[in-house]
């Protein structure tokens, strides 16, 4: 019994022995082919950079705001008896836009007229009486003081009427109207919106450090990102003095605006070119690994693996950025001339990975890029 007893148990050590050296051998291999698994190169696009000179400018975020601009209102209060323009219509200076209600001040006028007669006929028979020494001084003064009031009077009620013929104030482009036919408008009542639009203002502001680099005369760019408009104009003016919130000082330049491209109010990022130059080395926005620690950039090196073969395969490299231009950005330290970086696909990349170049397309890298539709 005792034998028989033992002779199991003994078979039972034997079969669990033969599993556990199978498995054993299993694992030793998976651990093997796991240790010569390599991963597939992952494919990039490459440029080999090289410096350039790129002129120097100060970048900014500005507001493009009409060299005049008012919404034209009520002089004084009346009814709208005349609208004469339409919403949106270019006019000139001195254009007549509406006419308030005159009845009561034209018929005060001709009662204000017919007096200046009467005290003119006054005066010359006090001038004729006194010339023959029968009036005394007294009544001719009074008489020539009453022709006088008569008169001012008569100038008083035509300003009136002046005043409520509303005209344009300057040359330029009507918004939209506010007021409609036989409404009641009371004094300062807003009509329609006026702005010059020939030439225009872009107001933007650069930190007090880059302010006295700025000028009148220096040319300033302007782009309108979403829409593609991109105008050229000259600083006119530099605040003279920095916004002690900021620490920027306002700076205003000037564009013709002939085809009204630019519009009062509308967002625009500037750039004013400054004289001098700086060697910077340009690279594609795209390559640009950028992160809270840093950015970075990975250039194209020959690498040795575990086993000692050579393939090729990336450094992650730190980079300083400068301001950019087009599909472009300025590297102002962390790259040589010659080297060769990784200009798509940076996004799966990671130290020592391995990549197979392929140059066929090529990201965008124009530092003046013109989009089909723009």
């Amino acid at each position: 019994m005792k034998k028989r007893m033992f002779l199991v148990v003994l078979a039972a050590f034997v079969f669990i022995a033969a599993i556990g050296a199978v498995k054993y051998g299993q694992i030793k291999k998976g651990i093997a082919q796991q240790k010569a698994f390599k991963m597939p190169p992952e494919a990039v696009t490459t440029t080999v950079v090289k410096n350039e000179a790129w002129a120097g400018s100060i970048e900014g975020i500005g507001t493009v705001a009409a060299v005049h601009g008012v919404t034209v209102s009520a002089d004084l209060p009346g009814l709208v008896s005349k609208i004469l323009f339409e919403s949106g219509q270019s006019v000139k200076e001195g254009q007549v836009l509406v006419l308030l209600d005159t009845k009561q001040e034209q018929a005060q006028l001709a009662s204000a007229e017919a007096g200046v007669e009467w005290t003119k006929v006054s005066l010359d028979r006090q001038t004729g009486l006194r010339k023959k020494g029968i009036s005394a001084q007294a009544d001719w003064d009074k008489a020539d003081a009453d022709q006088k009031q008569a008169v001012a009077n008569v100038d008083q009620i035509r300003a009136t009427i002046a005043r409520k013929t509303i005209r344009a104030p300057f040359t330029g482009v009507l918004g939209i109207r506010q007021i409609n036919l036989g409404q009641y408008l009371p004094a300062g009542a807003p009509i329609v919106p006026l702005q010059s639009l020939d030439p225009i203002y872009v107001n933007f502001s650069v930190p007090q450090q880059d302010a006295v680099r700025v000028k009148p005369g220096d040319v300033v760019k302007v782009k309108l990102e979403n829409i593609g408009i991109e105008e050229t104009g000259k600083v006119t003016a530099v605040n003279s003095v920095i916004d002690p919130a900021t620490r920027n000082v306002e700076i205003q330049a000037t564009f013709a605006n002939p085809k009204a491209k630019l519009q009062p109010g509308a967002f625009v990022t500037t750039s004013v070119a400054l004289g001098n130059s700086a060697s910077v080395i340009p690279i594609p926005a795209s390559a640009i690994n950028y992160a809270p620690y840093g950015d970075s950039v990975y250039v194209v090196e020959t690498m040795k693996g575990p086993d000692g073969h050579e393939y090729k395969g990336v450094r992650q490299q730190f980079v300083k950025l400068g301001s950019g231009r087009g599909d472009q950005v300025a590297v102002l330290e962390g790259l040589k001339p010659g080297q060769e970086i990784v200009t798509s696909g940076v996004f799966k990349l990671r130290q020592g990975a391995a990549v197979q170049v392929n140059n066929t397309t090529q990201p965008s890298n124009n530092p003046a890029p013109k989009p089909e539709d723009s």
